[in-house]
């Protein structure tokens, strides 16, 4: 008899194991940086709304992997007004799943890359910033 394959019982990453992956890359960023945001709320969705998706030009559902929603430092999050929504992190499971498959990363490291970048709009750092973080992140 043929040994079974180790994906035999396995599923796709639920929303909620996507939550978990997203909230294990939070706490694996250094913690300075970690303190600066921790305002941020982490949500998942199958797909970017097709108002966000129309709002940045974008034809598919599958060209965008996260999103920043919220007032970014750079624009002065620090002041606080009545009935701003607090500051989140969106990750697009199904568009992370595609990209996945295409690429020869983990599922956790890209997770962590595209929420590191998302954080990175929130302070508005620079690519190199950004990639130093994700380098001290690894």
């Amino acid at each position: 008899m043929e040994p079974a394959s180790p994906w035999t019982d396995r599923l796709s990453p639920s929303l909620e194991d996507f939550e978990a992956l997203g909230r294990a890359a939070f706490d694996g960023l250094p913690a300075a940086f970690r303190s600066l945001c921790d305002d941020i709320q982490i949500s998942v969705a199958e797909y970017a709304e097709d108002d966000v998706l129309r709002s940045l030009d974008l034809a598919s559902p599958y060209d965008l992997l996260g999103l920043f929603e919220g007032v970014g430092m750079a624009q002065g999050a620090s002041e606080v007004r009545t009935g701003q929504m607090p500051n989140r992190i969106w990750l697009y499971r199904r568009a992370i799943l595609e990209y996945w498959i295409e690429r020869e990363e983990t599922l956790d490291a890209i997770v962590r890359h595209v929420l590191i970048h998302e954080i990175g709009h929130h302070f508005g750092l620079s690519d190199e910033d950004m990639e130093a973080i994700e380098a001290e992140a690894d």
